[in-house]
């Protein structure tokens, strides 16, 4: 665990690095507080270069929703910095990079609004998310855009991964739903 030079974020680096859990320190007083949501120099320490190209903010209604696994591959393979801006979720993120020692194996985080945790995915990583409330607001900062062409996904059901998703599975997309398990001969995508 380290804290960045600003002091405004802590960084925990997980079991799958670079993959990391990203506290946003609160400054405040009577009146309110500020916490930034991100920050090029934090990222630098950590050895993230590319610079943001999108940003986007999701509402998912209902408690239990599964959204993921999904990814995007080379020459769009992107870093992606997931915070919760309302609610609460169980945030995953699955190493898919060739080459990996940890190829296959995923790291899940409660990030909520109230602990100010957001996930640092770095490129050959899958992402999904399980709501644990309704109306969970998420902000996603990605250092690609979005391209259908390397678009790719992984069914977050395989029993294979070994995810534990909290509660119930109560909504999920058809489209995340289809994504085939990961093969076992799966090599990994370049990222």
């Amino acid at each position: 665990m380290a804290e960045t030079r600003d002091g405004r974020f802590l960084i925990t680096v997980t079991n799958l690095p670079p993959l990391a859990v990203v506290e946003r320190r609160q400054r405040g007083d009577d009146r309110g507080f500020l916490s930034r949501l991100y920050s090029i120099e934090a990222w630098e320490e950590l050895g993230f270069t590319d610079r943001i190209v999108d940003v986007n903010h999701t509402l998912t209604r209902q408690r239990g929703t599964l959204r993921g696994m999904h990814y995007q591959t080379a020459p769009s393979a992107e870093d992606k910095f997931v915070s919760v801006i309302r609610g609460s979720v169980f945030d995953v993120a699955l190493d898919l990079r060739r080459g990996s020692t940890t190829l296959g194996h995923w790291h899940g985080e409660t990030l909520s609004a109230e602990n100010r945790r957001a996930m640092l995915i770095p490129k050959g990583f899958a992402h999904g998310f399980q709501t644990l409330e309704d109306d969970c607001e998420l902000i996603y900062f990605h250092t690609a855009a979005y391209d259908a062409e390397h678009e790719g996904g992984v069914n977050a059901l395989d029993p294979a991964l070994g995810i534990t998703w909290p509660l119930p599975i109560l909504t999920m997309s058809d489209r995340d739903r289809g994504f085939a398990p990961l093969a076992a001969d799966f090599p990994g995508i370049d990222s």
